[in-house]
């Protein structure tokens, strides 16, 4: 069966958003070019190592001699984007993602793979081939440090952490589990 590849040039939107309260929340990748729009699920850990590697990746360009990309330094005030996230028709729950640059076209390359059933060893394959679907995003680099920023802040957005034994804090109290000494 081919891959169903959910592709986005230029999207006219690229976000990360939450359904839910705090320790309870669902993140979501949410692109949008026109009408077309593609949520998928993610976990907070993604979430945050994706923009942690964007914006590593964006500062590293940085420092090529003469800057060729324009990769700004910081997020462009008239990318910052804190609306919610629009109607979410999950596509497919994240496992594997990759992260890239393309050059030619000064665009951040993201790629995103449903998370594999363990009793479904053909879509095992390093190389996702026998993936069902996929996301493939590109993004140039100010929508790129606006992506990361927002992302940066949703996932601080949680519960507060407990400062004795470094778990979350929930909304209806906390026993904190401090290890032995």
């Amino acid at each position: 069966m081919p891959t169903r590849v959910h592709e986005f040039a230029w999207p006219d939107r690229v976000v990360v958003g939450t359904i839910g309260l705090p320790g309870s929340r669902t993140f979501y990748l949410q692109v949008r070019a026109g009408t077309q729009i593609v949520s998928i699920a993610l976990e907070k850990q993604q979430s945050a190592l994706l923009a942690e590697k964007i914006d590593a990746m964006l500062d590293q360009l940085g420092t090529v001699a003469g800057n060729p990309f324009s990769v700004p330094s910081s997020t462009p005030i008239e990318l910052v984007d804190n609306d919610p996230l629009e109607a979410v028709e999950e596509q497919f729950r994240t496992g594997a993602m990759s992260l890239g640059w393309d050059p030619t076209t000064a665009q951040v390359v993201v790629e995103a793979y449903p998370l594999a059933d363990a009793d479904d060893d053909d879509f095992l394959d390093e190389d996702h081939s026998n993936a069902p679907e996929m996301l493939l995003v590109r993004m140039p680099v100010g929508t790129a440090r606006a992506f990361a920023k927002r992302t940066r802040e949703i996932v601080g957005a949680g519960r507060p952490t407990c400062p004795l034994c470094g778990f979350p804090i929930d909304a209806d109290g906390h026993t904190c589990t401090l290890p032995d000494a």
